[in-house]
């Protein structure tokens, strides 16, 4: 590894440390919401049904079944959790099981 690149990781790694221990500036850091997501993809890919989807992730079939057809868009939360749906569907299975 070049030293460059080492240089890089340990800043990014300093951020993170000081993001978690509150002595950075939180105003300089924001939480990238897709501005669209493929509900019917990710359900798909996951081989769920839109009853199945909506039940192990907490949404409402009818919720699902209007955001696969267009009728609605998901809420700002709902495209978080959808996006680490997509991402980590067993962490997110986890997660709600506990």
């Amino acid at each position: 590894m070049s030293k460059r690149a080492f240089r890089k990781i340990m800043e990014g790694l300093e951020e993170v440390r000081g993001y978690l221990d509150g002595t950075a500036d939180k105003s300089r850091y924001r939480v990238h919401v897709p501005k669209k997501i493929d509900v019917r993809k990710i359900r798909r890919r996951l081989g769920l049904s839109q009853e199945a989807f909506a039940e192990t992730y907490g949404f409402t079939v009818s919720a699902v079944r209007d955001w696969e057809q267009g009728r609605r868009k998901p809420e700002r939360s709902a495209r978080i959790l959808l996006k680490i749906v997509e991402k980590e569907p067993e962490a997110v299975t986890r997660a709600l099981a506990s």
